[in-house]
């Protein structure tokens, strides 16, 4: 028994945390950052300045080149380094996690699972707790939610159109050096795409393996380009001055320019949402020291270069300010880097994509998907087959839908600004409700990169007309997916807990007592620990079921005036069946409820089968399974079944049955524990899975004169959309378990 307590106590200390790196190894981590998160902002270059002033305009003056490279590099100073580097990454989860959907965990953690109380069947109450929080978070919760969701959701739409831009903006130089190929870019671009979703199946660390000594080599390509050009007009240095930036726009009045200026930080949000794949530290020095200093070489370049050729480089403005010739050497090594380049930085979002839907599933926003994690170490490196696939669909149709590049960009960054304006908002509350920073540290926080978001914002709204309204469709379709399902789970999630009964109030052994207040006084709890004296009597009392409404017996707020529950013979048979609880909370669930009065026999092992992944890749045999039995009915165990994050779902029955006869034989060996243990052992050859199936209804709510509007929109949000979707996207697609194994016990839900 001791080693049983032993396993129970080290499976508790399994916790998932930030990771963690030092010396050479964090160096390593570092260099793989490259490969994953920077490659959407270092392929920038490629198209910003065209973004800012297109091949079909003016060539611009020299005051105005200058003022927009200043603009550039204190936008990617500004939201980059300093809003996103040096102050988003102290704000991830406990878990390491990041991003906008992080941000609202850490203001609204989930609660904790204590798997200890989950194991109790029987004890004084079986009720819900309710959640202590604040009046400021408790009004806040569902719009910053909703807010938060919405984020998440144009991220998301952002993992599509970054591999359409920035792969077909690196195709499009093919048409500098040979114009006869121009009209076949589209078709290119997508045969350079294909190949990155195939690989995606082989995980983070494979890849980056091989994208981040590519990544390297293209920061620098764009550095060494840079300062060649720089040395050709060196006043360009003045973009440093961040008056000219505030000029360019007093002195020309083109609000926007701001819309192409954005360009520069596509795939900041990169840098927040693959923090649980990395850790900050070697995010900052990854970008500190090899992205920041070759964008901004870059950049002040291609402006040197624009203000010494003008228009001889207009028409695109990175390819034309390689040094050499058109069709030279360095002209094809820079093309060929730019291609690969733009494929990594297609790998970048759609990674961060990946881990922001990981996060949305945990927290049941959103309907359960495989997972497939990838990494031994890091449970942040997962991979989901169903939304790459999604993403492939759609990038193809967008970079086909697509032909203007001009558009495309448009669409672009409309999600990248709505995002990052999103972030600040949620990063300003973190500050004041998490961190418990002195209010006007959020607050001003909020009014100063809000005010920065806004500008970039404000610029990417007019372009809606213009391209930008898909990503503002896909976003919302996303987010009204996500809103929809968190709020009609977590009502069946709270019908769940709610119906939860206490096994002694709902199963009795021997007379039913005239009194029945003895339900609210049952003090019996079970524990492996305990040792229950063996029973003299050979013939065991009865069982009993009650019939009629648990709820009232539980004293809940509804249905007091029912009838008291009846007394109903119950029929024990020799077989094993394994309740799945699939959310935590004491007491049985209302599938065994349901399946005692569908079926009014009791199986002679009863198991109640609650399932904790852990944030470690394996789990060893020994602490696969925590068993405890129940004192006070003979029959009836709870267990918590230990998963690792890289295992699959396989519950053996035989190895819970090995367990509870080893309990059996520790609380009592005597011969009636080896009686016991062999009638286990033979009814346990044949097992049957039993899962919830809920068939949700919509409660009436009496709302006035809107009552029959209000009922109407209610039953088709909830039967209709979620009930859909529900059995579309079942909470047991994991499993190995035979389906002739599993049995699915019908329940109304009225939420």
């Amino acid at each position: 028994m001791a080693s049983l307590i032993v396993l129970e106590s080290g499976a508790r200390n399994f916790e998932r945390t930030a990771v963690e790196a030092r010396g050479f190894q964090l160096l390593a981590l570092a260099f793989s950052t490259l490969g994953i998160i920077y490659s959407d902002i270092g392929t920038s270059p490629l198209y910003v300045l065209n973004g800012i002033w297109p091949a079909s305009g003016s060539v611009p003056s020299q005051e105005d080149v200058i003022g927009g490279v200043s603009a550039i590099i204190w936008s990617l100073t500004l939201i980059p380094l300093l809003k996103y580097v040096f102050v988003s990454l102290y704000f991830g989860t406990r878990e390491g996690e990041g991003g906008t959907f992080a941000l609202y965990q850490g203001i609204y953690p989930p609660d904790e699972k204590d798997f200890d109380n989950d194991r109790t069947l029987t004890g004084d109450s079986v009720n819900v707790p309710s959640s202590r929080m604040s009046s400021f978070k408790r009004l806040f919760r569902w719009p910053l939610l909703i807010w938060c969701l919405c984020g998440t959701a144009l991220t998301m739409a952002d993992g599509v159109f970054t591999p359409a831009v920035s792969v077909t903006s690196a195709v499009g130089g093919i048409a500098v050096a040979k114009p006869s190929v121009a009209k076949d870019v589209t078709g290119i671009a997508i045969a350079f795409l294909v190949p990155v979703f195939f690989v995606q199946r082989f995980g983070t660390t494979k890849i980056s393996a091989l994208f981040s000594p590519i990544a390297l080599i293209w920061f620098l390509l764009l550095a060494g380009t840079g300062i060649y050009n720089i040395t050709r007009f060196p006043g360009i240095f003045r973009a440093f001055d961040p008056s000219r930036a505030v000029m360019l726009f007093v002195r020309t009045g083109h609000y926007d320019y701001l819309s192409g200026i954005l360009l520069a930080f596509t795939g900041a949000e990169a840098i927040f949402a693959n923090l649980g794949q990395f850790n900050r530290t070697s995010i900052r020095l990854s970008f500190c020291f090899v992205v920041y200093p070759a964008l901004v070489l870059a950049y002040l370049g291609q402006g040197a270069s624009l203000i010494v050729d003008g228009e001889n480089v207009l028409a695109n403005i990175f390819y034309q300010t390689i040094p050499g010739a058109r069709n030279g050497p360095l002209f094809w090594i820079v093309f060929v880097f730019a291609i690969l380049a733009t494929l990594i930085a297609s790998q970048a979002m759609i990674t961060a994509t990946f881990s922001l839907f990981q996060q949305v599933i945990n927290f049941k926003s959103f309907p359960p998907l495989r997972l497939k994690y990838t990494s031994d170490t890091i449970q942040g490196q997962v991979y989901v087959p169903a939304v790459n696939w999604a993403l492939f669909i759609a990038v193809l149709a967008v970079v086909g839908g697509f032909s203007d590049l001009s558009a495309l960009t448009n669409a672009y960054g409309f999600a990248v600004s709505t995002v990052s304006l999103s972030t600040s908002l949620l990063l300003g509350v973190h500050m004041c409700v998490v961190k418990r920073w002195p209010v006007v540290v959020g607050v001003g926080f909020i009014l100063i990169f809000g005010f920065f978001d806004g500008l970039f914002w404000g610029a990417a709204v007019k372009k809606v007309p213009h391209g930008a309204w898909v990503p503002l469709m896909l976003g919302g379709i996303l987010a009204a997916i996500m809103v929809h399902w968190t709020w009609a789970k977590g009502l069946e999630d709270i019908f769940d807990g709610k119906n939860r009964v206490n096994l002694r109030h709902f199963i009795l052994q021997g007379d039913l007592p005239d009194d029945p207040t003895f339900l609210a006084g049952d003090k019996d709890g079970e524990g492996g620990s305990a040792v229950e004296e063996p029973m003299d009597d050979p013939t065991p009392a009865p069982l009993y079921y009650l019939s009629g409404n648990m709820s009232s017996m539980e004293q809940n707020d509804e249905a007091q005036d029912e009838k008291v529950p009846q007394r109903r013979d119950l029929t024990r048979i020799p077989t094993c069946a394994v309740f799945h609880k699939f959310t935590a909370g004491r007491g049985v669930p209302h599938t065994f409820v349901g399946f005692i009065r569908q079926y009014p026999a009791l199986p002679r092992v009863v198991v109640f089968l609650s399932v904790c992944v852990l944030p470690t890749a394996r789990i060893t045999p020994e602490a696969r399974y925590i068993v405890q039995k129940t004192r006070s009915l003979e029959g009836f165990y709870s267990a918590t079944y230990h998963l690792g994050f890289r295992e699959k779902f396989d519950v053996k029955v035989s190895d819970i049955i090995d367990r509870i006869c080893d309990l059996e034989a520790s609380m009592a060996p005597s011969p009636q524990a080896a009686r016991t243990i062999e009638e286990i052992r033979r009814v346990a050859k044949t097992s049957t899975h039993i899962t919830p199936h809920y068939h949700v209804l919509s409660k009436r709510i009496d709302n006035g004169r809107l009552s029959s509007v209000v009922n109407w929109v209610r039953s088709m949000m909830i039967e209709e959309i979620y009930n859909r979707m529900a059995t579309m996207f079942p909470e047991t697609t994991a499993w190995m378990t035979p389906a002739d194994e599993i049995i699915h016990v019908g329940v109304n839900a009225v939420i």
